[in-house]
């Protein structure tokens, strides 16, 4: 059964959903106005929605093993923040399996491909590009290239109790908000979505850069891996992209030796891959068909390519599935 409560005369909504109305009573027993379980002092939230006049759409919801299906709602446009509130969670993101604990985040894009193998308690925040976009707004959040559109591997965010503190507290002022109904809570809702993206951008750098890089080498890093993002089916090489950053490629090397695990090559070839992997995986797509849209001139080299990175064929991987 699903519940819903809404305002006719607001853009704004408040969805339940659970199997039954004992199951929703009980889900907030515990829990004060801001979703925070008063025993683990976890965020805990029932479906909230925003939706505009010009179809922007942002939802804050809880997720458990009641309701996890709504996890992998395909929805056209949408980036999603996934922040996991309990331990030993396995999700199947674009193939691979994956198992996250208690206050870790998550950031994926439309492009992800999600399953849920095992779900607990997490809470999901989810917008679309009317909303906000990321990429119009980049000098606002600078999370372009870092927890959205620019790594073959999901960003993984850990955050520690003190930036786990500021964290709850940016989601409770959202929770707050869902509850004004005025002309201004449009861009006070994006203004609490822009300063949770600000936190997890700052966290995940702080985790993954072994040097603090200048504003310079910081827009060179992101900027690279956007263009990885966007590039990666015609261009293989770090000279093309280097052509396209009017930057040396020994530039664009040193600047990853300061900021990355990686080399810039390293990152063409996982982006690469990660999509053969989609295609094999998610697709009834010939190999030779695979390989051509991902740049290949021929079956040969993809297939080569493909077993240098993973020591198997593209067709012993599919038929592992």
């Amino acid at each position: 059964m699903k519940i819903r409560i809404f305002n006719a005369f607001s853009s704004w909504k408040l969805e339940w959903w659970r199997d039954d109305v004992t199951v929703a009573a009980q889900t907030l027993t515990g829990k004060n106005r801001y979703g925070i379980d008063n025993s683990t002092k976890q965020a805990y939230l029932p479906k909230m929605i925003y939706t505009g006049k010009q179809n922007e759409y942002f939802e804050i919801q809880a997720i458990d093993s009641s309701n996890c299906k709504h996890l992998v709602e395909n929805q056209p446009e949408v980036l999603k923040l996934i922040w996991f509130t309990s331990d030993n969670n396995k999700l199947l993101i674009d193939g691979i399996p994956y198992t996250f604990n208690k206050n870790e985040l998550l950031s994926l894009s439309q492009l992800n491909k999600l399953e849920f193998k095992k779900i607990d308690t997490i809470n999901l925040l989810r917008f679309n590009r009317q909303f906000y976009c990321i990429l119009d707004h980049d000098s606002e959040v600078s999370c372009k290239g870092v927890l959205y559109y620019g790594a073959a591997t999901p960003p993984i965010i850990k955050a520690a109790d003190k930036e786990l503190e500021i964290l709850q507290t940016a989601w409770k002022m959202a929770v707050l908000e869902f509850e004004m109904k005025d002309d201004l809570q449009l861009e006070m809702l994006q203004m609490m979505l822009k300063r949770i993206l600000i936190l997890c951008t700052r966290i995940f750098k702080r985790q993954q850069y072994h040097e603090s890089p200048s504003p310079k080498q910081n827009d060179l890093f992101r900027e690279f891996n956007f263009l990885v993002e966007t590039h990666f089916r015609e261009k293989h090489s770090v000279a093309e992209y280097s052509e396209l950053l009017f930057k040396a490629p020994k530039t664009i090397s040193n600047t990853f030796k300061k900021l990355s695990k990686k080399t810039p090559l390293q990152v063409i070839q996982e982006r690469i891959m990660l999509e053969a992997r989609r295609l094999l995986y998610y697709t009834e797509k010939d190999v030779s068909e695979i390989g051509y849209e991902l740049g290949f001139q021929d079956i040969q080299s993809f297939s080569r390519f493909f077993k240098n990175q993973v020591g198997m064929s593209p067709t012993e991987f599919r038929d592992r599935k």
